[in-house]
Protein backbone atom coordinates (compact mmCIF):
# COMPACT_ATOMS: atom_id res chain seq x y z
CA UNK A 1 0.00 0.00 0.00
CA UNK A 2 1.48 3.43 -0.88
CA UNK A 3 2.80 5.43 2.06
CA UNK A 4 0.55 8.38 1.26
CA UNK A 5 -2.50 6.16 1.56
CA UNK A 6 -1.29 4.77 4.87
CA UNK A 7 -0.61 8.23 6.22
CA UNK A 8 -4.08 9.40 5.19
CA UNK A 9 -5.63 6.42 6.99
CA UNK A 10 -3.49 6.95 10.08
CA UNK A 11 -4.31 10.65 10.37
CA UNK A 12 -8.00 9.81 10.11
CA UNK A 13 -7.79 7.61 13.21
CA UNK A 14 -8.16 10.37 15.84
CA UNK A 15 -11.66 11.01 14.47
CA UNK A 16 -12.63 7.44 15.25
CA UNK A 17 -11.31 7.91 18.79
CA UNK A 18 -13.53 10.90 19.44
CA UNK A 19 -16.23 8.77 21.05
CA UNK A 20 -13.68 7.11 23.34
CA UNK A 21 -12.30 10.48 24.39
CA UNK A 22 -15.75 11.81 25.19
CA UNK A 23 -16.57 8.72 27.22
CA UNK A 24 -13.34 9.01 29.19
CA UNK A 25 -13.96 12.64 29.99
CA UNK A 26 -17.51 11.79 31.09
CA UNK A 27 -16.22 9.09 33.41
CA UNK A 28 -13.78 11.56 34.97
CA UNK A 29 -16.70 13.74 36.03
CA UNK A 30 -18.08 10.92 38.22
CA UNK A 31 -14.89 9.71 39.88
CA UNK A 32 -15.08 7.71 43.11
CA UNK A 33 -14.65 9.93 46.19
CA UNK A 34 -11.27 8.38 47.01
CA UNK A 35 -9.85 9.35 43.62
CA UNK A 36 -11.31 12.83 43.81
CA UNK A 37 -9.78 13.29 47.26
CA UNK A 38 -6.40 12.01 46.05
CA UNK A 39 -6.43 14.54 43.22
CA UNK A 40 -7.40 17.36 45.58
CA UNK A 41 -4.40 16.64 47.82
CA UNK A 42 -1.99 16.02 44.92
CA UNK A 43 0.85 16.76 44.97
CA UNK A 44 1.73 16.73 48.66
CA UNK A 45 5.47 16.27 48.05
CA UNK A 46 8.06 16.71 45.30
CA UNK A 47 7.42 14.98 41.97
CA UNK A 48 10.21 13.24 40.06
CA UNK A 49 10.21 13.86 36.30
CA UNK A 50 12.42 11.38 34.47
CA UNK A 51 14.04 12.56 31.24
CA UNK A 52 15.60 9.49 29.56
CA UNK A 53 18.28 11.57 27.79
CA UNK A 54 21.31 13.62 28.86
CA UNK A 55 20.94 17.25 29.98
CA UNK A 56 20.97 19.99 27.38
CA UNK A 57 18.97 18.48 24.53
CA UNK A 58 15.52 19.68 23.41
CA UNK A 59 13.75 16.97 25.42
CA UNK A 60 15.57 18.04 28.59
CA UNK A 61 15.09 21.77 27.99
CA UNK A 62 11.37 21.38 27.34
CA UNK A 63 10.96 19.25 30.47
CA UNK A 64 12.73 21.85 32.61
CA UNK A 65 10.69 24.77 31.27
CA UNK A 66 7.40 22.96 31.83
CA UNK A 67 8.37 21.41 35.17
CA UNK A 68 9.37 24.73 36.71
CA UNK A 69 6.09 26.42 35.73
CA UNK A 70 3.89 23.46 36.67
CA UNK A 71 5.63 23.20 40.04
CA UNK A 72 4.96 26.86 40.73
CA UNK A 73 1.25 26.41 39.99
CA UNK A 74 0.90 23.21 42.04
CA UNK A 75 2.99 24.45 44.96
CA UNK A 76 5.50 21.60 44.83
CA UNK A 77 8.86 21.08 43.15
CA UNK A 78 9.04 18.96 40.02
CA UNK A 79 12.57 17.56 40.06
CA UNK A 80 14.17 16.67 36.70
CA UNK A 81 16.00 13.33 36.86
CA UNK A 82 18.11 12.63 33.76
CA UNK A 83 18.40 8.87 33.20
CA UNK A 84 20.06 8.40 29.77
CA UNK A 85 20.83 5.07 28.20
CA UNK A 86 19.77 2.75 25.38
CA UNK A 87 18.12 5.52 23.32
CA UNK A 88 15.77 6.33 26.17
CA UNK A 89 14.84 2.79 27.17
CA UNK A 90 16.65 2.88 30.52
CA UNK A 91 14.85 5.87 32.01
CA UNK A 92 11.50 4.98 30.48
CA UNK A 93 11.65 1.49 31.98
CA UNK A 94 12.22 2.99 35.43
CA UNK A 95 9.03 5.00 35.11
CA UNK A 96 7.04 2.02 33.82
CA UNK A 97 8.01 0.10 36.97
CA UNK A 98 7.41 2.97 39.42
CA UNK A 99 4.38 3.28 41.74
CA UNK A 100 1.31 4.60 39.93
CA UNK A 101 0.75 7.47 42.33
CA UNK A 102 1.63 10.51 40.20
CA UNK A 103 4.99 11.12 41.89
CA UNK A 104 7.10 9.66 39.07
CA UNK A 105 6.53 11.00 35.57
CA UNK A 106 8.22 10.68 32.18
CA UNK A 107 8.93 13.34 29.57
CA UNK A 108 10.10 11.72 26.36
CA UNK A 109 9.93 12.09 22.59
CA UNK A 110 8.00 10.40 19.79
CA UNK A 111 10.52 7.56 19.67
CA UNK A 112 8.76 6.32 22.82
CA UNK A 113 5.88 4.79 20.84
CA UNK A 114 8.05 3.02 18.25
CA UNK A 115 10.53 1.23 20.51
CA UNK A 116 9.04 -2.18 19.57
CA UNK A 117 9.76 -1.43 15.90
CA UNK A 118 13.35 -0.36 16.53
CA UNK A 119 14.42 -2.93 19.13
CA UNK A 120 13.96 -6.70 19.17
CA UNK A 121 13.53 -6.63 22.96
CA UNK A 122 11.76 -3.85 24.86
CA UNK A 123 11.25 -4.22 28.65
CA UNK A 124 7.85 -2.49 28.56
CA UNK A 125 4.86 -1.84 26.31
CA UNK A 126 4.94 1.87 25.37
CA UNK A 127 1.15 2.10 25.12
CA UNK A 128 -0.05 -0.33 27.80
CA UNK A 129 2.49 0.32 30.58
CA UNK A 130 2.08 4.11 30.64
CA UNK A 131 -0.83 6.46 31.28
CA UNK A 132 -0.76 9.30 28.74
CA UNK A 133 -1.04 12.67 30.52
CA UNK A 134 -0.33 15.39 27.97
CA UNK A 135 0.99 15.91 24.48
CA UNK A 136 3.38 18.73 25.34
CA UNK A 137 4.70 20.00 22.04
CA UNK A 138 5.87 19.30 18.52
CA UNK A 139 9.11 20.25 16.80
CA UNK A 140 9.35 20.03 13.01
CA UNK A 141 12.58 19.30 11.24
CA UNK A 142 13.83 21.39 8.36
CA UNK A 143 15.07 19.93 5.06
CA UNK A 144 18.14 21.86 3.94
CA UNK A 145 20.80 21.54 1.27
CA UNK A 146 24.35 22.74 0.81
CA UNK A 147 24.20 26.10 -1.01
CA UNK A 148 26.14 24.55 -3.89
CA UNK A 149 23.15 22.31 -4.71
CA UNK A 150 21.19 23.72 -7.64
CA UNK A 151 17.75 23.07 -6.12
CA UNK A 152 16.03 26.17 -4.74
CA UNK A 153 12.81 24.48 -3.53
CA UNK A 154 11.24 21.07 -2.90
CA UNK A 155 10.23 20.46 -6.49
CA UNK A 156 13.68 21.51 -7.65
CA UNK A 157 15.27 18.94 -5.34
CA UNK A 158 12.90 16.23 -6.55
CA UNK A 159 13.77 17.00 -10.16
CA UNK A 160 17.50 17.04 -9.37
CA UNK A 161 17.29 13.75 -7.47
CA UNK A 162 15.76 12.08 -10.53
CA UNK A 163 18.74 13.00 -12.68
CA UNK A 164 21.63 13.03 -10.19
CA UNK A 165 23.03 10.86 -7.40
CA UNK A 166 22.28 12.74 -4.18
CA UNK A 167 23.08 11.80 -0.59
CA UNK A 168 21.47 12.78 2.70
CA UNK A 169 23.05 12.83 6.13
CA UNK A 170 21.31 11.63 9.29
CA UNK A 171 22.21 11.69 12.98
CA UNK A 172 21.84 7.91 13.20
CA UNK A 173 20.02 4.86 11.95
CA UNK A 174 16.38 4.97 13.11
CA UNK A 175 16.59 8.62 14.18
CA UNK A 176 13.91 11.16 13.27
CA UNK A 177 16.37 12.70 10.81
CA UNK A 178 16.68 9.31 9.10
CA UNK A 179 12.98 8.45 9.04
CA UNK A 180 11.92 11.93 7.87
CA UNK A 181 14.23 11.60 4.87
CA UNK A 182 12.92 8.11 4.11
CA UNK A 183 9.35 9.42 4.17
CA UNK A 184 10.38 12.17 1.75
CA UNK A 185 11.95 9.62 -0.60
CA UNK A 186 8.79 7.52 -0.55
CA UNK A 187 6.37 10.35 -1.18
CA UNK A 188 8.54 12.15 -3.73
CA UNK A 189 9.42 8.97 -5.58
CA UNK A 190 13.16 9.63 -5.55
CA UNK A 191 16.32 7.81 -4.50
CA UNK A 192 18.70 9.42 -2.00
CA UNK A 193 21.66 7.54 -0.54
CA UNK A 194 21.67 7.46 3.27
CA UNK A 195 24.93 8.47 4.97
CA UNK A 196 24.64 7.91 8.71
CA UNK A 197 26.64 9.69 11.42
CA UNK A 198 27.00 9.41 15.19
CA UNK A 199 25.05 12.54 16.01
CA UNK A 200 23.74 15.73 14.46
CA UNK A 201 26.98 17.76 14.60
CA UNK A 202 29.16 15.57 12.35
CA UNK A 203 26.26 15.10 9.93
CA UNK A 204 25.73 18.85 9.72
CA UNK A 205 29.47 19.50 9.29
CA UNK A 206 29.68 17.26 6.23
CA UNK A 207 26.65 18.89 4.59
CA UNK A 208 28.11 22.35 5.20
CA UNK A 209 31.42 21.16 3.77
CA UNK A 210 29.65 19.88 0.68
CA UNK A 211 30.53 16.21 1.16
CA UNK A 212 26.80 15.37 1.45
CA UNK A 213 24.05 17.35 -0.23
CA UNK A 214 20.89 17.08 1.91
CA UNK A 215 20.00 16.98 5.61
CA UNK A 216 16.84 16.82 7.70
CA UNK A 217 17.59 18.25 11.12
CA UNK A 218 16.01 20.14 13.99
CA UNK A 219 15.22 23.82 13.64
CA UNK A 220 17.55 24.90 16.51
CA UNK A 221 20.47 22.92 15.03
CA UNK A 222 19.87 24.23 11.52
CA UNK A 223 18.86 27.83 12.13
CA UNK A 224 22.33 29.35 12.79
CA UNK A 225 23.67 27.84 9.57
CA UNK A 226 20.61 28.96 7.64
CA UNK A 227 21.03 32.51 8.91
CA UNK A 228 24.75 32.51 8.06
CA UNK A 229 24.10 31.22 4.54
CA UNK A 230 25.88 27.90 5.08
CA UNK A 231 22.63 25.99 4.51
CA UNK A 232 19.73 26.64 2.16
CA UNK A 233 16.39 25.62 3.71
CA UNK A 234 13.85 24.11 1.33
CA UNK A 235 10.96 23.16 3.65
CA UNK A 236 9.95 22.33 7.19
CA UNK A 237 8.51 18.87 7.73
CA UNK A 238 5.27 19.94 9.43
CA UNK A 239 1.91 20.63 7.78
CA UNK A 240 2.31 24.35 8.41
CA UNK A 241 5.24 26.73 8.68
CA UNK A 242 7.37 26.88 11.82
CA UNK A 243 7.13 29.97 14.02
CA UNK A 244 10.91 29.81 14.31
CA UNK A 245 11.40 29.82 10.50
CA UNK A 246 8.38 31.73 9.18
CA UNK A 247 9.94 32.34 5.77
CA UNK A 248 10.53 28.64 5.06
CA UNK A 249 7.60 26.86 3.34
CA UNK A 250 6.03 23.62 4.55
CA UNK A 251 6.29 20.39 2.59
CA UNK A 252 2.64 20.85 1.60
CA UNK A 253 3.51 24.21 0.06
CA UNK A 254 6.37 22.45 -1.70
CA UNK A 255 4.00 20.04 -3.40
CA UNK A 256 3.80 17.12 -0.93
CA UNK A 257 0.40 17.69 0.74
CA UNK A 258 0.41 14.41 2.70
CA UNK A 259 3.80 14.97 4.29
CA UNK A 260 3.54 15.90 7.97
CA UNK A 261 6.22 14.54 10.30
CA UNK A 262 7.44 16.22 13.46
CA UNK A 263 9.26 15.08 16.54
CA UNK A 264 6.81 15.43 19.42
CA UNK A 265 7.15 15.33 23.18
CA UNK A 266 4.80 13.86 25.74
CA UNK A 267 4.21 13.55 29.47
CA UNK A 268 3.40 10.09 30.80
CA UNK A 269 2.79 8.45 34.18
CA UNK A 270 2.92 4.74 35.04
CA UNK A 271 -0.16 2.78 33.98
CA UNK A 272 -2.78 2.72 36.73
CA UNK A 273 -2.17 6.30 37.84
CA UNK A 274 -5.53 7.70 39.06
CA UNK A 275 -7.24 9.50 36.14
CA UNK A 276 -8.04 12.47 38.38
CA UNK A 277 -4.32 13.04 38.98
CA UNK A 278 -3.56 12.75 35.27
CA UNK A 279 -6.32 15.25 34.51
CA UNK A 280 -5.07 17.68 37.14
CA UNK A 281 -1.58 17.53 35.70
CA UNK A 282 -2.90 17.93 32.15
CA UNK A 283 -4.95 21.01 33.07
CA UNK A 284 -1.96 22.62 34.75
CA UNK A 285 0.35 21.78 31.84
CA UNK A 286 -2.16 23.30 29.41
CA UNK A 287 -2.24 26.54 31.40
CA UNK A 288 1.56 26.67 31.41
CA UNK A 289 1.84 26.04 27.67
CA UNK A 290 -0.70 28.75 26.90
CA UNK A 291 1.28 31.39 28.80
CA UNK A 292 2.93 34.01 26.60
CA UNK A 293 6.35 33.71 28.25
CA UNK A 294 6.37 29.92 27.89
CA UNK A 295 5.43 30.08 24.22
CA UNK A 296 8.18 32.63 23.60
CA UNK A 297 10.82 30.44 25.27
CA UNK A 298 9.73 27.37 23.31
CA UNK A 299 9.69 29.30 20.03
CA UNK A 300 13.39 30.02 20.52
CA UNK A 301 13.94 26.25 20.57
CA UNK A 302 11.81 25.67 17.47
CA UNK A 303 9.24 23.90 19.66
CA UNK A 304 5.52 24.53 19.22
CA UNK A 305 3.29 23.91 22.28
CA UNK A 306 0.30 21.56 22.16
CA UNK A 307 -1.30 20.76 25.55
CA UNK A 308 -3.63 17.89 24.56
CA UNK A 309 -5.00 16.03 27.61
CA UNK A 310 -5.12 12.29 28.40
CA UNK A 311 -7.92 11.22 26.01
CA UNK A 312 -6.66 13.21 23.03
CA UNK A 313 -3.07 12.22 23.71
CA UNK A 314 -4.03 8.54 23.90
CA UNK A 315 -5.64 8.76 20.46
CA UNK A 316 -2.74 10.73 19.05
CA UNK A 317 -0.02 8.36 20.24
CA UNK A 318 -1.89 5.30 18.99
CA UNK A 319 -2.09 6.80 15.50
CA UNK A 320 1.53 7.96 15.61
CA UNK A 321 2.72 4.51 16.67
CA UNK A 322 1.24 3.07 13.48
CA UNK A 323 2.67 5.77 11.24
CA UNK A 324 6.20 5.69 12.63
CA UNK A 325 6.26 1.89 12.75
CA UNK A 326 5.50 1.85 9.04
CA UNK A 327 8.33 4.29 8.37
CA UNK A 328 10.72 2.12 10.38
CA UNK A 329 9.62 -0.95 8.42
CA UNK A 330 10.00 0.81 5.08
CA UNK A 331 13.46 2.09 5.99
CA UNK A 332 14.71 -1.21 7.42
CA UNK A 333 16.02 0.59 10.50
CA UNK A 334 17.01 -1.49 13.53
CA UNK A 335 18.96 -0.44 16.60
CA UNK A 336 19.97 -3.90 17.83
Amino acid sequence: MPLTTRLERVHAQPLRWAGLGAALLLNLSVLPPAQAEAAADYPSKAVRVVVPYPPGGPNDLLARIVAQKVGEKLGQTLVIDNRPGATGLTGSDQVAKSPADGYTLLVSASVHVIYPSLFSKVPFDPLKDFAPVSLLARAPLVMSVNPGVQAKDVQGLIALAKTSDLQYASSGNGSATHLAAEAFKKQAGVALLHITYKGSAPAMNDVIAGHVQVIFDSVPSSKPFIESGKLRPLAVTSAKRSVALPDVPSMAEGGLPNYDLSTWYGLWAPAGTPPAIAEKLARTVREVLQATDTRARLAQLGIEPEGKGPAEFAAFQAAEAIQWAQLVKDSGAKLD
